[in-house]
């Protein structure tokens, strides 16, 4: 009788591959709701109403958001089974951290006007997006890394950037909602 161990056969790796997989194909806002708080809903669906107004593309916007809640789920999934090695996880602090200064940006350039600092911005993006995919490089598919370069690409897009956070910006009214989820996201630990 041959050795499972030695033929590379591993229940709980597939599992954790199924696990990915069907949470990755469920992943609409019903079923998000099963893994996401109240507060990252709102914050999702104030992103989806941002991205909507600007791109002027429902299932672009669709998309976007989609591709957050799948490698959120995704991302959950590999830590509640303790897939992420030392390293990974120092690294995923130094993510945290980054993300984190740039929501406070985001929240900051909101509030105090004439503050938006573009290079600040985008240069903070740029590193959460680098530090993300070392992160999960090894975890998930090329599909996936695609998916956070997708989401990364699109809210560090400098036009963007500048839409939304010119003085007398047409996403004021969508900013005043989505802000506030920002600050209670931080406020609760889950940015």
């Amino acid at each position: 009788m041959t050795d499972v161990m030695s033929e590379g056969f591993k229940s709980r790796d597939i599992g954790l591959r199924a696990q990915k997989k069907i949470l990755s194909r469920m992943a609409n806002k019903n079923v998000a709701k099963m893994f996401i708080d109240d507060t990252t809903a709102s914050l999702l669906d104030n992103l989806y109403r941002l991205a909507k107004q600007y791109t002027d593309n429902k299932k672009e916007s669709e998309k976007l958001i989609k591709n957050i809640i799948k490698v959120v789920i995704k991302i959950g999934v590999l830590y509640r089974n303790g897939q992420f090695n030392a390293e990974e996880i120092r690294t995923a602090e130094k993510f945290k951290n980054k993300f984190h200064s740039s929501a406070m940006a985001v929240i900051s350039f909101h509030e105090v006007e004439f503050s938006y600092d573009r290079p600040y911005l985008h240069k903070a993006l740029h590193e959460s997006h680098t530090l993300l995919r070392q992160v999960v490089a090894r975890h998930l598919t090329d599909k996936s890394l695609q998916r956070i370069d997708s989401v990364f690409n699109f809210f560090s897009n400098p036009q963007f950037l500048d839409a939304v956070f010119k003085p007398n910006s047409a996403y004021k009214e969508v900013l005043d909602r989505l802000v506030p989820d920002i600050s209670k996201a931080i406020d609760e630990g889950g940015m």
